[in-house]
């Protein structure tokens, strides 16, 4: 399970509406027979338009700035593992968002008129998507870059042959290309991986479109804070501050497992990665105590993800040398950025 939080983007100055996002979001719908379409959604409610997602979002920003955020997207990315345990895609990470949201409320140490915040304070909208391309961070691209390089390099001597500026054999030029489509390290149906290109399998995925102030538009509830969990004095009154990513990531991996019976695999988890960029012996440390079957396929999972493996895995604390540390720890660091595990 991977999450990513991430303030509203859209340039210097946040726009005044949420509509360009709330466009992108209907992307896999256009061309789509209603039946067919992943209508946004709710809380408690279903099939709500794209209009009124926008009228919802942008009408609920008082008091708001410029320069502040007037929404935020979480992105919640099951991994094919956990999909598999899904009987309906579409209905099943409809009945997760609605619990996760009840995590996401629970994670922000404030109180509204004397209360915890929770979930009927937040105003969301969701959208299942089922489709994802391969972003330029991916592993497979940039392993495929040197390759693609090449390839660009030979096309442009081929277009200057065709204009006469250049001699040369294109027929020749063309074999180099094909021989290095076919040798790039990673490919999918027989074709070279590239940025944009649509992953195969399963690949379905919850965009949450969230906005800055609570229901009552009277609230601020930021997930972006910098305060985990503290107090402050204004006007003279201690008053609650924060979101806690780290405990809203946890119990969302909980809420997962709770609600489809998923056992999660150690290296699943979020501390687990977390533990490996920062401290990968005392991640190496847990891994090696778990019992084989599950410690062989911590390691499967690692390698699909394109976390470096070295050759011979250590098998205590002794034998983790400084150098395959240092090389797993660089590894994992673009895996979890990649991953938009939003540490």
């Amino acid at each position: 399970m991977y999450f990513n939080i991430t303030a509203q983007k859209l340039g210097t100055n946040y726009s005044q509406s949420s509509v360009d996002f709330v466009d992108y979001l209907e992307k896999e719908n256009k061309g789509l027979e209603k039946e067919e379409m992943e209508h946004f959604f709710n809380q408690y409610g279903d099939e709500i338009s794209a209009n009124e997602v926008v009228k919802e979002i942008d009408g609920n920003t008082a008091k708001l700035k410029k320069k502040e955020p007037k929404f935020y997207s979480i992105t919640v990315s099951p991994s094919k593992y956990e999909l598999r345990k899904l009987q309906n895609i579409s209905e099943d990470l409809k009945l997760y968002t609605r619990e996760l949201m009840k995590d996401y409320a629970a994670s922000f140490n404030r109180e509204i008129n004397g209360r915890p915040v929770a979930v009927d304070d937040i105003k969301y909208f969701a959208k299942i998507e089922h489709q994802r391309t391969f972003k330029g961070t991916d592993f497979q691209v940039r392993e495929n870059q040197p390759f693609a390089t090449k390839i660009l390099e030979l096309k442009q001597e081929i277009r200057q042959i065709q204009r006469g500026a250049s001699k040369g054999s294109i027929d020749r030029l063309k074999l180099k290309i094909a021989k290095l489509e076919r040798e790039a390290p990673h490919q999918q149906n027989s074709k070279r991986i590239v940025q944009g290109m649509k992953k195969e399998g399963n690949q379905s995925h919850i965009h949450v479109i969230v906005s800055r102030k609570d229901a009552s538009n009277s609230f601020s509830l930021s997930p972006g804070s910098k305060h985990k969990a503290s107090e402050v004095e204004m006007h003279g009154k201690k008053v609650k501050r924060g979101f806690d990513r780290d405990q809203f990531f946890e119990r969302a991996e909980k809420t997962f497992d709770k609600t489809f019976g998923y056992k999660r695999n150690y290296a699943e988890t979020y501390k687990a990665k977390k533990d490996f960029v920062k401290n990968p012996k005392l991640y190496f440390a847990a891994l090696m105590k778990l019992p084989a079957n599950e410690k062989a396929f911590a390691f499967k999972m690692m390698g699909k993800s394109g976390v470096p493996l070295v050759p011979n895995i250590p098998t205590s604390k002794a034998q983790l040398a400084l150098k395959a540390i240092k090389q797993l720890r660089k590894g994992v660091e673009v895996a979890v950025k990649s991953s938009s595990i939003g540490i």
